[in-house]
């Protein structure tokens, strides 16, 4: 008997991610991509003043090294995404600055062994071992990334073991969301009601204009926040706050327009030579040792004896997320450890012919870059998945890290409006994750306790870690060895990195030989995509330009 027309049925799973506009390979019109990726180039300009702006008065810098740091941190940011979305996977993923390495920096300020009394001086000196620092680990993050390490750890990784992962790369990051719209909530809450206006309401409203509100929503409301918050601070409305409130409230209090230079073209060793130090090297040695032996980690916070576990999977849940918002099917294995050593070679190496010139170390960024998880939800908030758009926003990066005076006028953006932007975008990210559900038997219990017992203890071990920090001024593991107490308490302080590693082991050791096992936890649907070749469409979105994996087969 056939079934009723008005039956219910189950929505089947899809390889690619439907309604997507314009996914890798199909650009949009050149003036709609030009300000697409104007887009994407505010939305990372946001972390990255916001954490040189933490990180440099620490350092003992003023507005000058400031405004200096973050036009560095810009060239190398426009640099690595060219090279990535040409040489790496070849997903449209901006690669900027990183909220995981803000407390590595902060432990080498911390470290005791800077009392120059010129605080210039003192922040040239905390650079440079910055520099030596990133440049000694980079050796290890080029064998993870291009030894076929990290393809073998991928390899076991399936729709379930993705959710969580991926989920709390977006939600992990909740306490930037909310927390700074209400650190000026009068400039943040109407940026954050505006942005769900206009993308999702007017979109559909007023139809004429449906792809221009969707589409450029972060454009229109933040060049109307940003009118407003003018006009509050030119208006007086601050005048007699408290420092805070106008640091984060006023528009003339960044001080970066001034200190930037007109122009100026970021140089290797520019704040001086490297300096380097036992310790910190041995420690981000281990770090490496430790990537390796436990497998599966993302690290949120940052640790300088963990950069290589928290760079590492907090690229590979971006790119995960990645691919559905640009609507490409499953990294292959390959692609994947591929895009992971571009990166970290980007990061750290510039690769050519065997010969790394070291990058952010030679530049001096004061601070590690990874996939930009913000420019990830941006790709869900326009629906345009576009790599072209993506290599026009490294051109805006570029660009205004040359003209200091320019970019720095956009880097005044409050940062509150920042935060409202990363209640949608981080969000969108968290649910990219959730997306996966749809490759999985939600009715086996097996399934249900993975989920539930990783996303739970990777919300409740993390809260305990950060609790005990900021009540006693520590971690709980607190011993002479402080390489080791950033080894344990960093990690375990990251939702991320708890859920994804719980999640990744149990599915993997769990009743794993029952074949309906293999079925609940959606790997049939990954089998197609484990070699590079199996599917066409793989090739069509991954394969390297100038037909390069010719000669280069192992990238």
């Amino acid at each position: 008997m056939a079934a009723k027309s008005d039956e219910p049925a189950p929505h089947p799973p899809k390889d690619q991610l439907p309604n997507v506009s314009y996914c890798i390979t199909s650009p949009p019109p050149w003036p709609e991509a030009i300000l697409l990726g104007f887009q994407h180039y505010l939305v990372m300009l946001g972390t990255a003043v916001i954490i040189t702006t933490a990180l440099v008065p620490q350092m003992g810098g003023g507005n000058e090294e400031k405004a200096k740091v973050i036009q560095t941190v810009l060239f190398v940011a426009g640099l690595n995404t060219l090279l990535q979305s040409y040489f790496g996977t070849r997903l449209p993923a901006v690669i900027g600055a990183s909220y995981t390495f803000v407390a590595p920096t902060i432990s080498i300020i911390l470290s005791g062994r800077w009392s120059d009394p010129d605080p210039v001086s003192r922040f040239k000196k905390i650079m440079r071992a910055t520099q030596g620092a990133l440049i000694v680990a980079s050796t290890i993050q080029i064998v993870l990334g291009f030894s076929g390490l990290w393809r073998n750890v991928v390899r076991f990784l399936s729709p379930l073991s993705a959710v969580p992962l991926v989920t709390l790369v977006g939600f992990g990051f909740y306490e930037f969301g909310f927390p700074g719209v209400a650190k000026c909530v009068e400039i943040g809450l109407p940026e954050l009601v505006l942005l769900v206006i206009f993308s999702q309401y007017l979109a559909h409203l007023i139809r004429p204009g449906k792809h221009i509100f969707d589409r450029f929503a972060v454009l229109f409301t933040v060049a109307i926040v940003w009118i407003y918050a003018h006009l509050l601070t030119v208006g007086g409305a601050y005048n007699g706050a408290a420092p805070k409130t106008q640091a984060s409230c006023r528009t003339d209090r960044a001080g970066l327009i001034d200190g930037a230079p007109w122009i100026r073209v970021p140089y290797p060793f520019q704040w001086g030579t490297p300096s380097f130090d036992a310790g910190e090297a041995f420690a981000m040695m281990m770090a490496a040792f430790v990537a390796l032996v436990e497998i599966l980690g993302l690290d949120k916070s940052g640790s300088n004896t963990l950069l290589i576990v928290a760079f590492v999977f907090q690229s590979t849940g971006a790119f995960i997320a990645t691919t559905r918002y640009a609507s490409a099917t499953p990294l292959p294995p390959s692609v994947l450890s591929r895009g992971v050593g571009w990166q970290l070679q980007v990061f750290f190496c510039l690769y050519l012919r065997e010969l790394a010139f070291l990058l952010s170390g030679l530049f001096g960024t004061g601070n590690g870059s990874s996939v930009s998880v913000e420019n990830v939800g941006l790709l869900a908030l326009t629906r345009v998945g576009s790599r072209r758009v993506v290599q026009i926003a490294a051109g805006f990066m570029i660009f205004f890290s040359i003209l200091g005076k320019f970019g720095a006028v956009f880097a005044s953006i409050p940062t509150s409006i920042v935060g409202a932007l990363y209640c949608i975008l981080f969000a969108y990210v968290g649910v990219g994750g959730l997306n996966f559900l749809q490759f999985c038997n939600l009715n086996s219990f097996r399934t249900k306790f993975i989920l539930g017992f990783s996303i739970f203890l990777g919300l409740s071990i993390p809260q305990y870690f950060n609790e005990h920090t900021v009540i006693e001024g520590y971690g709980p593991v607190h011993t002479s060895g402080r390489w080791f107490n950033d080894m344990v308490n960093v990690p375990f302080s990251s939702e991320a990195f708890v859920a994804g590693i719980l999640a990744y082991f149990l599915d993997n050791t769990m009743h794993k030989r029952d074949g309906q096992v293999r079925r609940d936890r959606g790997k049939p649907w990954w089998d197609k995509f484990k070699s590079f070749k199996t599917d066409t469409r793989s090739e069509e979105f991954y394969s390297l330009p100038f037909n390069l994996n010719k000669y280069f087969p192992s990238l």
